[in-house]
């Protein structure tokens, strides 16, 4: 019972620190103790409990010594979620769950659609995430994440949910990633993009496209047609020539912003962004500030819930997160299916 008066206490104090600043704003800017902002000692001791969920629900992941992302554990022995495109072509991951670390992580599947990955680490007595029962959560309601951290240690930021929960659409559309030229015999690679789907595919300069998922074309207009009817992040099958013979590949689609990203003013305001920040089929929007290295971590209510998984750090004021009913969902699917197929 003491405890959870000093908890109150110390919710009072900040919240009279707040009002005092609202009342007497040209003053609060010189005058708000350190203790008091929002990354503050007395703000962040209120939510010391749901640290204490962080602390152990969550992960940090390295390449190297060099921090790249967060993770949400979802089973006591060793799998766990993280944004995919962050640990993408990682030679040799590494995981710091608590204050132990694991060598060798392995990404054992990925779902492109949400950009996620699923790890597996070599553990038994992992502390999985309680999930919320849903992510109905009001604008202004708090929430709470793993903020700066440490290779023992775990620090929380917190924040509101911002806006309504809604589809992400893919910035400019899907895209190959590449540059075509018609020609009598089709539309010629002329360029493959550094880091598109099309130059992981293996696509080359010279390759004649002729067909995607199965429907031919022979123009520019009617491949970005097709294009058109198709959302970033999934795989197709492009048919090409290739020195005269027919060669099939799967691409994975870009999300044109994503891929040829044009820097807005409002980007170079914004500090560390995500490389992929749209194409996701919902989200929920928090206030939380963060950088890119920070996605991957789950997103607690005040209970110490996961009301979701952050997923892409969008600019200076949004935070994108999966909604826990989809994460949920992921998390179970991608478990499921790859324990079926060990035990095939």
């Amino acid at each position: 019972m003491a405890k959870k008066k000093r908890s109150n206490l110390s919710s009072a104090s900040v919240s009279l620190a707040l009002v005092v600043a609202l009342a007497h704003p040209a003053t609060a800017q010189q005058s708000l103790e350190t203790n008091f902002r929002t990354t503050g000692a007395a703000v962040t001791a209120v939510f010391e409990p749901q640290r204490q969920v962080i602390q152990l629900s969550s992960a940090v992941i390295y390449d190297g010594r060099k921090e790249i992302a967060y993770g949400t554990i979802i089973s006591a022995d060793g799998y766990l979620l993280t944004k995919a495109s962050e640990v993408e072509g990682v030679g040799k991951i590494d995981v710091c769950v608590d204050k132990e670390s694991f060598k060798n992580a392995k990404v054992v599947m990925t779902d492109p659609r949400w950009d996620v990955a699923l790890l597996k680490i070599d553990a038994t007595d992992l502390t999985p995430v309680v999930f919320a029962p849903d992510s109905k959560l009001p604008r202004g309601t708090w929430v709470v994440v793993n903020g700066v951290t440490s290779r023992t240690n775990r620090r929380v930021m917190a924040g509101i949910i911002s806006a309504d929960a809604r589809e992400i659409l893919p910035e400019g559309g899907a895209v190959l990633g590449v540059t075509l030229k018609e020609t009598k015999k089709g539309l010629s690679v002329e360029e493959v993009s550094k880091d598109s789907g099309a130059e992981k595919a293996g696509m080359k300069k010279g390759d004649i496209l002729t067909a995607i998922a199965g429907k031919p074309f022979k123009e520019i207009a009617a491949l970005g047609k097709l294009l058109a009817e198709m959302k970033s992040g999934t795989d197709v099958k492009v048919t090409l020539l290739r020195d005269g013979k027919k060669t099939e590949l799967d691409v994975k689609l870009s999300a044109r912003g994503d891929l040829f990203r044009e820097v807005s003013r409002n980007d170079q305001m914004s500090g560390d962004f995500s490389n992929r920040r749209s194409g996701f089929p919902r989200i929920i929007q928090h206030d939380v500030l963060g950088a890119s290295i920070t996605m991957g971590g789950p997103v607690l209510d005040l209970e110490g819930r996961a009301v979701g998984m952050n997923i892409a750090r969008a600019n200076r004021a949004e935070t994108y997160a999966i909604p826990v009913e989809e994460l949920r969902e992921l998390a179970e699917g991608m478990v499921k299916q790859v324990t079926v197929t060990a035990t095939q």
